[in-house]
C-alpha cells in the first residue's frame, strides 16, 4: 500500500519532449505560411541541422562578375554572402561603375574591367558570375573555364544547342564546377512537386501543362545614337553587326532571336527546367507549335504569343502556353485563372506549382507523406549556396552543365519549331532533327560568329 502521508511527484518532462513538441511547433508554423505540407516541412527542418553554413572567413573565394545589369548584380549579391566581389566587368562603363560601388567594403573596392578576358588572368579570382546576355553566356563561359574558375552562369545556358554540346566538353575536360541559374531547382515547392510526380502521386503521368508570359510585340524602331559609356560592338560580340537602338540592348535585348528567344528561352528556362526534371527523360522526341502573333517588321523579332506541343517516348505530352500582361515579369492570369507556372496531369489527379504556391486537385496528394523508399531528387534550398558549396567539395551542382544544356535544348527546340515552322522529330542522342524538314531546322543548331568574336576570341 502506498504511504498517504507521502506527498505525491509529477514526473517531469523530458527534454526530449519539449524539443519534439517545439520542433513540431516550428515546423505547423512553417508549414501554414508557406502552403507545404507538415511532413515535408518536418522533412527538411531535420535535414537542414545537417546542412553546411555560412563559409569561415579564410573560406571565401575571390569573385568576378561579368555582366552588370540587374540581374548580375542580384546574383552578385547573393554571391557576396559566400565571397568577396573583387572585380566587376561590363562593356557598358555605367553598369560596372554601379556595380562597383555597390560591392565596394570598406577600402576594398572591386577592380573595373571592360574586357572580361583580362578579369580571367587574375589568380585571385576563383569563381566568375556569368551575367551577360544570352550570346555571350558560352564565350564566357568557355573562358573561365579555361583559365580553371568556377561558373555561376544565368540561364539560359547557351544562345544554341550547338554552343551547348561544345561548352559542356570544355567545362568537363577542364574540370570546374558550373551551376546553371535555373534557380527554381532550389525551390522547396517544385522539388516537392518534381518529386510526387516521379514517385506516382498522380498516377501515371500524362500531360504537363506550362504558362509562360507573352512576350513583347512592338515597333518598329529607329537608329538613335550610341550613348558614351556603351561599346557598341562588343556589346554585339558575335551577332550581326546593326544599328544601335535602345529596344536591342540591356533588358529587352531577350526579344531579339539575334541575342536571345524571347520568353520561350527566359521564363521557358525556369518552368521548361521543371517539367524536364519532373518527367525524368532526356529530350522529347517530337516538337510542334502555333504561332499565334506574328512579330512587327523593323520591330522585336522573337514570338511574344504562341503554343509549343512537345510529345516524350512514354507518351507524356508537355504543352507551352504564352498568358499576355502588361508587365514583362509581373503574376500573369490566364483565362481558365492559371498563372505562370506548371500543371502536371496524371491519372489520379493533378498538381499545380510556381513560386508562389503548390495545390493539388485532392488536398491529400500534397498531405500523404511519400514512403521511406520513395525516390529522392537533388536537393539544394539555396542555388547559389549549392554552389559554392560544390566549389568547395567538388562535386556536381544540382544544375550542372550537362543538365543545364539539355534544359536549355527544350526551349531551343520550341523555339526553332516556331521559327521554322514545321513539327520537328528530334534524336537526343545525336542532338539533331531527324526525318522530314530535319535539314531546315538543323541549320538552326547553330550559326555563324561574326568575327573576331567567335571561339578563337577565348582560345
Amino acid at each position: 500500500m502506498s504511504n498517504p502521508a507521502q506527498p505525491h511527484h509529477t514526473q517531469a518532462p523530458k527534454a526530449f519532449d519539449i524539443s519534439r513538441r517545439h520542433f513540431v511547433k516550428r515546423c505547423s508554423v512553417i508549414a501554414a505560411m508557406t502552403g507545404l505540407p507538415l511532413w515535408f516541412v518536418e522533412r527538411q527542418e531535420l535535414e537542414a541541422a545537417d546542412a553546411p553554413g555560412l563559409p569561415a572567413p579564410n573560406d571565401r573565394p575571390g569573385i568576378a562578375l561579368v555582366g552588370c545589369g540587374g540581374q548580375g548584380r542580384w546574383d552578385a549579391l547573393n554571391a557576396s554572402k559566400f565571397g568577396e566581389i573583387l572585380a566587376v566587368c561590363d562593356v557598358d562603363s555605367e553598369h560596372a561603375a554601379a556595380a562597383a560601388k555597390q560591392f565596394t567594403v570598406g577600402a576594398r573596392v572591386p577592380a573595373i574591367y571592360s574586357d572580361f578576358r583580362r578579369v580571367m588572368e587574375r589568380p585571385d579570382i576563383h569563381v566568375i558570375v556569368n551575367a551577360t546576355p544570352d550570346h555571350w553566356h558560352t564565350l564566357v563561359n568557355m573562358a573561365a573555364a579555361r583559365a580553371r574558375k568556377d561558373v555561376y552562369g544565368e540561364k539560359p545556358l547557351t544562345l544554341t544547342v550547338d554552343e551547348g554540346r561544345r561548352l559542356v566538353k570544355v567545362v568537363q575536360d577542364s574540370g570546374i564546377v558550373l551551376q546553371t541559374g535555373t534557380q527554381q531547382r532550389s525551390s522547396v515547392r517544385f522539388r516537392l512537386a518534381c518529386e510526387l510526380v516521379r514517385n506516382g502521386r498522380i498516377g501515371t503521368l500524362k500531360e504537363a501543362h506550362v504558362w509562360l508570359p507573352a512576350g513583347l510585340r512592338a515597333g518598329p524602331f529607329k537608329p538613335v545614337p550610341v550613348p558614351s559609356s556603351l561599346d557598341w560592338d562588343f556589346w554585339q560580340g558575335q551577332t550581326p553587326a546593326t544599328a544601335y537602338m535602345k529596344e536591342r540592348c540591356h533588358t529587352t535585348f531577350r526579344y531579339w532571336y539575334e541575342y536571345s528567344g524571347g520568353t520561350m528561352t527566359d521564363w521557358g528556362a525556369h518552368h521548361n527546367d521543371i517539367a524536364y526534371w519532373a518527367i525524368g527523360l532526356l529530350a522529347p522526341g517530337r516538337v510542334e507549335s502555333t504561332v499565334l502573333a506574328q512579330p512587327i517588321p523593323g520591330g522585336y523579332t522573337t514570338f511574344a504569343e504562341y503554343t509549343v506541343k512537345y510529345t516524350y517516348s512514354n507518351g507524356v505530352v508537355l504543352n507551352i502556353n504564352t498568358t499576355k500582361d502588361d508587365s514583362i515579369f509581373g503574376s500573369v492570369v490566364n483565362e481558365a485563372g492559371q498563372r505562370n507556372g506548371i500543371r502536371f496531369e496524371g491519372t489520379g489527379g493533378w498538381i499545380w506549382v510556381n513560386r508562389d504556391e503548390i495545390s493539388a486537385s485532392d488536398p491529400h496528394l500534397l498531405t500523404k507523406p511519400l514512403p521511406a523508399d520513395a525516390l529522392r531528387l537533388y536537393k539544394s534550398n539555396n542555388h547559389m549556396g549549392n554552389f559554392i558549396d560544390c566549389v568547395r567539395s567538388r562535386k556536381l551542382p544540382i544544375c550542372d552543365v550537362e543538365t543545364g544544356h539539355r534544359s536549355a535544348t527544350m526551349c531551343h527546340l520550341g523555339a526553332i519549331s516556331m521559327r521554322t515552322g514545321h513539327k520537328l522529330e528530334w534524336d537526343s542522342a545525336a542532338e539533331r532533327f531527324v526525318g522530314w524538314h530535319a535539314n531546315v531546322a538543323n541549320g538552326y543548331l547553330k550559326r555563324e560568329m561574326r568575327r573576331p568574336y567567335d571561339y578563337s576570341f577565348v582560345s
